[in-house]
């Protein structure tokens, strides 16, 4: 049989432009504690449920699944949301999907700003699958029925959050002991997760602390002995034996006052368990009056005896009323704060004051709080280093004013881009035709259907890449435009520096990223705008 000429092939009227074949959809899971004991609401039921309605839906392409387990709903400051939202920014999703409004918030005014703000203005689509909201296709009263849900889901979690204090403070004043990680020195019962245990690995340090001080070494001092010894901070501590599981809550592994002081003020070493020294007040924790603190005595075994105990907070009161008997001036503001650290070993230069000359400098805490001996930086006085900032920015004035023009010169060629655009989105619109009249001429017996799959792939492939073009040159396109911008900003702030000759901390984030200082006053200037030549400059000091 003789095949019909492919001349006779017809296009269907231009459809309207898509960007894309395929909706990403990302799949939002969140698990909070109230919730374990709701079998609905496990993570396993709550996968199965998206996946069947993503099943359902072929034009659906899973882009990745997110899970909260544990974390609450009246907070957003959860990791994997909080991922979720950075891949959305980066433009790899196009749809989130939950199983209903709870699992994305039991706040009512955060998420409404997440359906009703953040996700239109990134164009992402929301599906609730059992509340049967979609806001590609909200019915008359879907608004009015997202809100009243949203009350609900919060006074839910407020009556849940109260009814988990009461037996909490109920559980403190019977003996047990309540939080989640075992204090410093102690384990918990393996046979009674409310009751202590002495952990013969750390309670000898926390004995030692006690018996430091009161012997009348300086918490700073104390912290040296310990970084000598290799002994672990009770955060690193945690976290290798697995109370910590958040990396970011370990620290740098090095003792400091703080910690020490932190050990020496728990009466719980003493053998009796202090509760409830916080109240948790929208959403912020604050103490409580020492009246309302619940003190049970003799429920576990005292690594210290209370006459130590009393000793130590004799003495940490007095050094407090030393402090508070000597004149205290203010500092000035530390225009330079979270920009300067040392060269030798990394670490934030601390400012100090000098107490005869009243001369700010700013020096390395390593010798007098990790390690005698540990860097071999010296200090640098804070109007030494105003001069050579000075003086290095007036050499790169021109450096910023020539890139500032350059995203100009970008700017100004968006009529070239938006032609490009227009010509791309015409290319896609004719390769959607061609695609659209494929199946009719396959079903016409005009083409194979092994050249109905190969025509069918090559013009989804021009397709796709005709939109990555869109995207990138949309992407190049808003880069420039927030460039410019914020070259604009250093330019004023330049400008502003340059009228009044004075610094300010406005002026320094604008301008700067980082400055390091090294031995011999040597400095190291990291601009927020790209350098031409090396910036390490040296004082006349």
């Amino acid at each position: 049989m003789a095949r019909k000429s492919r001349k006779n092939i017809t296009l269907i009227k231009e459809p309207e432009i898509k960007t894309a074949i395929y909706i990403r959809t990302a799949q939002y899971i969140r698990l909070s504690v109230e919730d374990s004991h709701n079998k609905g609401n496990s993570i396993e039921n709550q996968k199965l449920i998206l996946d069947d309605y993503i099943a359902q839906h072929p034009n659906m392409k899973p882009a990745g699944t997110y899970i909260d387990n544990g974390i609450s709903g009246t907070t957003f400051k959860r990791p994997e949301f909080q991922r979720m939202l950075d891949d959305i920014s980066a433009g790899s999703i196009d749809c989130v999907i939950v199983k209903d409004l709870s699992r994305l918030g039991r706040n009512i005014i955060d998420t409404g700003f997440y359906i009703e703000r953040f996700f239109p203005e990134h164009k992402i689509r929301f599906i609730a699958v059992n509340d049967d909201i979609d806001t590609d296709n909200l019915k008359s009263n879907d608004s009015l029925m997202i809100c009243l849900k949203n009350i609900i889901n919060e006074a839910y979690a407020l009556d849940i959050g109260k009814k988990i204090k009461t037996q909490a403070r109920q559980a403190m004043r019977e003996g047990q002991y309540v939080s989640a990680r075992p204090r410093y020195g102690y384990l918990k019962d393996p046979n009674d997760c409310h009751k202590l245990i002495v952990n013969p690995e750390t309670a000898p340090v926390v004995k030692m602390i006690f018996e430091w001080f009161v012997g009348g070494m300086s918490t700073n001092e104390i912290a040296l002995q310990l970084v000598a010894r290799n002994i672990p901070t009770p955060s690193v501590y945690g976290y290798n034996k697995g109370y910590i599981t958040s990396k970011k809550s370990v620290g740098q592994n090095s003792w400091v006052s703080r910690t020490v002081r932190n050990i020496l003020e728990q009466e719980i070493y003493t053998g009796k368990l202090v509760q409830g020294k916080t109240n948790t007040i929208a959403k912020k924790q604050l103490p409580r009056d020492k009246s309302k603190w619940i003190v049970v005595e003799n429920t576990h075994e005292a690594i210290i005896s209370q006459e130590l105990f009393d000793k130590a907070q004799e003495r940490l009161q007095a050094l407090k009323n030393k402090s508070k008997q000597k004149t205290i001036i203010p500092y000035t503001e530390n225009i330079f704060k979270g920009k300067i650290f040392c060269g030798h070993c990394g670490r934030s230069l601390h400012r100090h004051r000098d107490s005869r000359s009243g001369k700010y400098h700013y020096y390395c805490l390593t010798n007098q709080r990790y390690k005698r001996g540990g860097c071999e930086n010296g200090l640098i006085y804070e109007n030494e280093l105003l001069q050579v900032i000075m003086s290095s920015m007036k050499a790169q004035a021109d450096v910023l004013i020539e890139n500032k023009d350059i995203f100009a010169a970008s700017i100004q060629s968006q009529p070239q881009t938006n032609a490009e655009i227009k010509r791309l989105k015409t290319y896609i619109s004719q390769n959607q035709n061609f695609l659209s009249s494929l199946y009719e001429n396959l079903v016409n017996g005009i083409i194979s259907p092994e050249e109905y799959q190969t025509m069918r792939r090559d013009y989804g492939e021009k397709i796709s890449e005709a939109v990555k073009r869109i995207h990138e040159v949309e992407k190049q396109r808003t880069t420039a435009e927030n460039e410019y911008t914020r070259y604009c900003e250093m330019d004023r702030a330049l400008e502003l520096l340059f009228d009044s000759g004075k610094f300010t901390k406005e002026i320094i984030d604008k301008l700067i990223s980082k400055i390091v200082t090294y031995k011999g006053k040597r400095v190291e200037i990291t601009y927020n705008f790209e350098n031409e030549f090396e910036s390490g400059v040296q004082t006349n000091g």
